[in-house]
């Protein structure tokens, strides 16, 4: 009998932190928020590489609450301009951080 309401205990513990731990701060995501985010960097490094003019392959994607950091290379600031129009059109994203250099 003991080890039954102990059990419960446990479980009930366990279910509440797990709770917590997948719950959003603001300098941490949620699982939904992670899931979401993840979807949006696929989408705009599909984007990027449908491009022929833009070298996917130096420009890296990262993304935040629907902000897209994006960094790495391009030959020059046009390629820049055209990486940070083609993130903007991607569904999902709110906001673009173009940190991209030119080589």
């Amino acid at each position: 009998m003991k080890y039954r309401n102990w059990g419960t205990t446990f479980l009930i513990i366990f279910s509440a932190f797990l709770s917590i731990s997948c719950a959003p701060t603001p300098t941490r995501e949620g699982t939904a928020e992670y899931l979401e985010d993840a979807v949006i960097t696929a989408k705009v490094k599909e984007a990027v590489l449908a491009e022929p003019s833009l070298k996917s392959t130096e420009i890296i994607v990262e993304t935040f609450n629907g902000t897209v950091q994006l960094s790495g290379f391009v030959k020059s600031q046009e390629d820049k301009k055209h990486a940070g129009e083609v993130t903007r059109q991607v569904k999902g994203v709110y906001s673009v951080r173009n940190e991209i250099k030119t080589k």
